[in-house]
């Protein structure tokens, strides 16, 4: 009998150790059961927003600032129905992403507990997030030459600390939201200071941040993308 139970034992282990047999960290998880931040950060944040939130080609995710004046709800809506015209894509399922909405519940969250800092804001008093004014273009110019040509340069060009900001291509990506959420936070991992560091000690009015936005909203150009002329087709040698 012991000799039965002993043979028994030895097969069950040559069963565990068979070739091919899938161990621990090969077993498939349904995509839709990721719960870890992390790894659902790094699949479908990281890309455009950086490493760690850092930013990269679309805005830092990781900014205190950022995140004091963003709510919860806006992080939600924009991570599950993006935002049409840019490229910030729909992750959400009900928009045609691939994250379940508990998906982009840990993402919102996760973002929140890990680099908002509820006291950076402490005795400031930030413009509102969405405008509650309408732009003036025409007083957003010399809004624009007060707080940001020293960087931009003279018409938004490009100048000795910063590059264009009236580029065709970088503004038909970015809309109206978009580019007061930029003065309002500013580019930190790029250098850019929020509404307070343009001008030591004079901090963005809610109404000049309206105006620049509708000053920056009139350099769109309708075919962005082509900035230089047709090519003159070569007429050949005369014969």
């Amino acid at each position: 009998m012991c000799g039965l139970l002993g043979l028994a034992a030895f097969a069950l282990a040559a069963c565990e150790n068979a070739p091919g047999r899938p161990g621990p960290g090969d077993v498939l998880i349904n995509p839709e059961e990721i719960a870890d931040f992390d790894v659902l950060f790094s699949r479908n944040c990281a890309g455009c927003h950086g490493s760690n939130g850092k930013g990269g080609a679309a805005l830092c995710l990781n900014d205190p600032v950022y995140l004091a004046i963003v709510e919860d709800a806006t992080l939600r809506r924009v991570s599950t129905n993006g935002i049409r015209g840019t490229s910030m894509a729909p992750f959400g399922q009900s928009a045609g992403g691939m994250l379940t909405e508990k998906q982009i519940e840990v993402v919102v969250s996760g973002i929140r507990t890990r680099w908002a800092k509820p006291d950076v804001l402490r005795g400031a008093n930030p413009p509102p997030y969405a405008s509650t004014e309408a732009g003036d273009a025409t007083r957003g110019s010399a809004v624009y030459s007060t707080y940001c040509s020293s960087c931009h340069g003279p018409a938004g060009k490009g100048g000795p600390k910063a590059g264009s900001i009236v580029d065709g291509s970088f503004l038909a990506l970015l809309t109206d939201q978009e580019l007061r959420t930029m003065v309002i936070a500013g580019r930190p991992d790029l250098g850019a200071p929020d509404w307070r560091g343009n001008v030591p000690g004079q901090p963005m009015s809610s109404q000049e941040i309206s105006d620049v936005v509708a000053w920056l909203a009139s350099q769109r150009v309708p075919f962005p993308g082509q900035p230089y002329p047709a090519a003159v087709k070569p007429t050949g040698d005369k014969q």
